[in-house]
């Protein structure tokens, strides 16, 4: 009783301590799932406007299906996003501009599409596209096939945004004019020539030694120039690889177990209980070899004849010259041990031809023009005497032949085996001699037909066992990863590289990772690791482990770079050499102050040098590069005249004119304006596009969902 009493005199004190525990732990939860955190549902944002995370993943999805491995997610991503991005953009201006097409303008956009309105299923009996034929289809998917109508509103929907941005482009390119004036200095800019001396101080005469450029410097060029320097978001990371790699024990392993199949082995027999003596390769008999390579070789046996020149390089002489019945080896190929044992010889066995089809209505071959069987045998007759009056063979071949496979490589197919061809073209070419040339006739037309070479093949059984590293080797690396990897996370963050190089392991940088980037120089596809190195909780120091195509990466994160301007470390590389040259372009003009054309090019060792017809559109001068600024002074001096020292893109120069022409005037410079205009129409539509990415405001999320 008297504990009860203890317990009812403090219960308030129990209650709240109950409470405050409760409290604690569903807080702790909060936090620990980020309850708080601002978590993203949408993939990104555009001007406002979201993109739902669902109904990108869902244009993901059926982009890759269609892609069928044939592009990484990431890929497929991108893609995905660059045209959620333009459709955002453009439904803006249509919507402003009023741009649409309306239900009854479908047909029209239908009709505009090559693939849709040349479709037999949607054509009548004079072969012109039916609106009728079409509705009913259509019509007919949405009641009997409601997949196949998902995907045809996915293609309407496209002809319709596209049929819009054509609209919209038209109306930007109507507004892209080129005046009668803008033609004339398009004709001025290309006909106007000068002729003229000069001497070129080359940038490189100044030793780049001799010039310093301090981070000072480079920060004040990226401030000076901050449009060019805006970056994305980055990391550095340094990786070791562990390479899952044969040893040498496990090459000389695999060696003699290729070797050991040579020759007869004793094994016991569980069922008789007693020793059977198996046969070796080379004692095998011809009819079990088969059975015998595919019980041991890693590639099964093949029965295909081939040539010399199809043999490794390296022991094609001594496999082709085999005996029927003798073995080479074990021999390395690659990363392969292989025994070869010679099975048949065949001369003549393979066949190199050329041949040239000439087809007929009917004959199921796509005809270069229409003509009867009757015709097509006379044409090819016609074709043969002039193959035996001596003219060329594959000229021939590209002007007549409608075998699309060989045309364009003078109708020649090489190393033909027996059964290969159709059975009269396969009759001709083996059972008649090397230059024997005939018309053949197939189910596919006429042939004119050459044998032009005819080859010795050999037939080979080969074990064939790939060099793999062997479980203890496996272990082994897995173990000295492992050991690396904690001795690494437990050390100070930079004595990574000093603990590699305790254990002569190669320490290899990768700077400036983007976050959806997924390939890293030297490891291939990982877009785990660039997701782990941008992940808020991996901090600048951390080390970790990933399994990558052949062994394993021990990676260290070393740098955090956030979206803005550049550092001076990542824009050094760019900048320095550009103030070098400025710097060294000062130099030159300080030390050649007040000289002549000649005493510049005595004092720098250099000679005085010429050019002619020059013009502003392609200022480019032989044996000194392009240099518009340089072309530029000298169509602004009179003849005779000199230029002072002109700061080039290779160098400092000197000018003296010598001749300008002037282009000769023409009564009309409506060609050139033409010319003019349709060279602007046509970089309208992709300036206009760049322009509105360029001023949107786009929040991409993408890299915290894939």
């Amino acid at each position: 009783m008297a504990i009860l009493g203890k317990i009812r005199s403090r219960s308030l004190i129990l209650i709240l301590v109950i409470g405050l525990a409760l409290f604690a732990f569903v807080i702790s939860d909060l936090f620990n799932n980020n309850a708080f955190s601002s978590t993203k549902s949408d993939v990104g944002e555009i001007n406002g406007n979201p993109i739902s995370r669902e109904g990108f993943a869902q244009k993901v999805d059926n982009l890759s299906r269609q892609y069928q491995g044939r592009a990484s997610t990431m890929q497929v991503v991108n893609q995905v996003w660059n045209q959620e991005v333009r459709t955002a953009l453009l439904e803006e201006q249509f919507e402003e501009l009023g741009i649409n097409i309306e239900k009854d303008q479908i047909i029209n956009v239908v009709k505009s599409n090559p693939q849709l309105a040349s479709n037999p299923a949607f054509l009548n009996e004079a072969g012109v596209f039916d609106t009728g034929k079409f509705v009913e289809y259509i019509a007919d998917l949405k009641a009997n096939n409601p997949l196949a109508y998902q995907q045809w509103e996915i293609q309407e929907n496209a002809l319709i945004n596209a049929s819009k941005e054509q609209s919209y482009f038209n109306l930007i390119k109507a507004g892209v004019v080129a005046t009668l004036k803008d033609g004339e200095v398009a004709y001025q800019l290309e006909n106007d020539k000068v002729d003229f001396k000069y001497v070129q101080v080359p940038y490189s005469s100044v030793a780049d030694s001799t010039i310093t450029v301090t981070d000072s410097e480079i920060s004040s060029y990226i401030k000076d120039h901050k449009k060019e320097f805006e970056g994305d978001a980055s990391r550095n990371i340094r990786f070791v690889f562990f390479e899952e790699k044969p040893s040498e024990q496990d090459e000389l392993t695999i060696e003699k177990e290729v070797a050991d199949l040579l020759n007869s082995s004793v094994v016991y027999n569980n069922a008789t209980q007693t020793n059977d003596t198996v046969q070796g390769f080379a004692g095998l008999s011809k009819d079990h070899v088969a059975e015998f390579v595919a019980k041991h070789s890693d590639i099964p046996f093949d029965t295909i004849y081939v040539t010399k020149a199809q043999l490794p390089a390296q022991f094609s002489d001594t496999l082709f010259n085999l005996n029927i019945g003798e073995v080479f080896g074990p021999y390395k190929d690659g990363e392969t041990y292989k025994l070869t044992r010679m099975m048949a010889k065949r001369d003549g066995g393979n066949v190199k031809a050329s041949h040239i089809l000439i087809g007929y209505e009917g004959s199921g071959v796509n005809l270069k023009e229409n003509r009867t069987k009757e015709q097509a045998e006379a044409l090819a007759k016609e074709v043969l005497a002039k193959v035996k009056a001596g003219e060329e063979f594959a000229t021939l071949a590209g002007e007549y032949s409608e075998d699309p496979g060989s045309a364009f490589s003078g109708g020649t197919y090489d190393n033909i085996f027996p059964g290969q061809m159709v059975k009269p073209f396969n009759d001709f070419i083996f059972d008649n001699g090397i230059g024997s040339v005939d018309v053949v006739e197939t189910d596919f037309g006429f042939h004119v037909i050459k044998i032009e070479d005819k080859y010795n093949v050999v037939q080979l059984a080969t074990i064939s066992r790939k060099i793999l590293p062997s479980e203890e080797t496996t272990n082994e690396l897995y173990t000295s990863a492992t050991r690396f990897e904690m001795d690494a996370a437990s050390a100070e963050a930079d004595k990574f590289t000093e603990i590699a190089k305790e254990s002569d392991y190669v320490v290899r940088p990768v700077n400036n990772i983007i976050a959806l980037q997924e390939i890293i120089p030297g490891l291939g596809e990982q877009r785990g690791l660039v997701q782990w190195a941008f992940k808020e909780e991996t901090k600048v120091g951390d080390v970790s482990r990933f399994n990558v195509s052949g062994g394993y990466a021990i990676v260290q994160l070393t740098r955090k770079t956030k979206e803005g301007l550049m550092s001076v470390e990542n824009a050094r590389a760019i900048v320095t050499p550009i103030i070098r040259k400025q710097k060294k372009a000062a130099k030159i003009i300080e030390a050649n102050q007040g000289k002549s054309i000649d005493e510049l090019a005595g004092s720098n060792n250099v000679t005085v040098r010429t050019a002619s017809d020059l013009n502003m559109k392609t200022p480019s001068i032989a044996g000194a590069g392009r240099e518009p600024r340089v072309v530029g002074t000298a169509f602004a001096l009179q003849e005779g005249s000199t230029s002072g020292l002109v700061e080039g893109e290779n160098g400092v120069y000197m000018v003296q004119l010598t001749r300008k022409k002037p282009a000769a005037t023409l009564d009309n410079y409506a060609p050139y304006a033409t010319t003019q205009r349709t060279t602007n129409r046509g970089r309208s539509a992709g300036a206009a596009f760049s322009a509105l990415r360029e001023n949107a405001e786009i929040e991409d999320n993408r890299a915290d969902f894939y």
